[in-house]
């Protein structure tokens, strides 16, 4: 199961109660205020994991509370701090104020702690109020109350590539040829339900090249405003440095123009926003084992007018997926340069 949003409630821990007390011990005259501060309220952090990939940790427990701090005591003893908690997240999770809908915080690495709820202050006791003119003070403080907010949780996979195109364009069937995932693949529409990840490794030498394939379910006309699988996993696409578009040029498409379907796509990802249709993008015509003849030239002639990378191939032959994996690998090294180097660097390049 793949949950990509949550609403929490978190509750940070009340600090606590200042004490009035004096002491009364034996042989210490006027002995004077001796009440102690209360300890302060647990805080609420949140934190990047890798251990973690999806969110549904949440669904099922959705609220968090935080310890209180322990009241002040006599001989200014000072009260227990509360203990807090801490809720890790999978790297990718984008936390909001359910509220307002302010973002508050992007976590786009492991390991980032942020405090998303503070503990209330414990209350000072009367010994703070001590002065050389009020020798008996008998006022003290409340602790003050911690935060309590709510939050939405929403996943934005980490990928350097994300696969797009229209239903059973092949995406499943590529990602299971290159990489390591195995997602369910079936000959009826919308048989990806949920993203699959794969890492694609290239290279003799284990992990030296290699880049994070991203199966994006299926998207059609439409999907902008909701038709299909709708907006629910277009957003995983924000955050990848490459599209490949995958079109299907085979006679079981049941599409007759792989230059609409193209296009069809495109505008989804440009109605969408996030300035997705501004991605560097490669095309594939996958099937090609059982290509129609006219689609393909169809769809090589509107390439050379775009000018656009293209790659045909046969993720079940393994025809042209080899150059398909290394021109990727190509691209994203230069991607990576380009966003490595200063802003003006590049206008001097250009």
């Amino acid at each position: 199961m793949f949950i990509d949003e949550a609403t929490i409630r978190v509750k940070a821990g009340d600090g606590g109660n200042g004490c009035l007390a004096f002491r009364r011990e034996k042989f210490v005259p006027r002995g004077g205020p001796s009440g102690g501060d209360g300890g302060n309220g647990g805080d609420i952090v949140m934190e990047s994991s890798e251990r973690h990939n999806t969110l549904v940790h949440f669904r099922f427990n959705p609220e968090y509370k935080a310890q209180r701090g322990r009241h002040g005591e006599g001989s200014n003893k000072k009260g227990r701090e509360g203990e807090g908690i801490v809720l890790q997240v999978p790297v990718g999770t984008i936390l909001y104020d359910a509220d307002t809908g302010e973002k508050i915080h992007d976590f786009e690495r492991p390991d980032e702690r942020i405090v998303v709820a503070c503990g209330g202050r414990g209350g000072r006791g009367n010994a703070r109020f001590a002065t050389s003119t009020h020798q008996a003070p008998r006022e003290r403080e409340d602790g003050r109350p911690g935060e309590d907010r709510v939050f939405r949780l929403e996943l934005k996979l980490l990928a350097d590539v994300g696969l797009v195109g229209y239903p059973n364009a092949g995406k499943s069937t590529l990602i299971s040829r290159i990489s390591a995932a195995r997602p369910k693949i079936a000959d009826y529409p919308f048989t990806t339900l949920q993203p699959n990840l794969g890492v694609v490794a290239m290279g003799e030498i284990p992990g030296e090249r290699s880049f994070v394939v991203a199966d994006i379910p299926g998207l059609i006309e439409g999907a902008h405003l909701g038709a299909g699988l709708g907006t629910q996993f277009l957003r995983h696409i924000e955050r990848t440095r490459l599209l490949v578009h995958l079109v299907d040029v085979s006679d079981d498409s049941g599409r007759s123009d792989p230059v609409k379907d193209v296009e069809v796509i495109t505008k989804e990802l440009q109605s969408f926003g996030g300035k997705l249709d501004e991605k560097p993008t490669i095309l594939v015509a996958s099937k090609i084992d059982a290509a129609n003849g006219e689609k393909l030239a169809k769809l090589k002639k509107y390439v050379k007018t775009k000018k656009m990378d293209f790659y045909p191939i046969s993720a079940v032959t393994g025809n042209g997926v080899d150059e398909l994996k290394y021109a990727i690998a190509d691209k994203l090294d230069k991607i990576r340069e380009l966003t490595e180097i200063p802003a003006g660097a590049k206008d001097e390049m250009k």
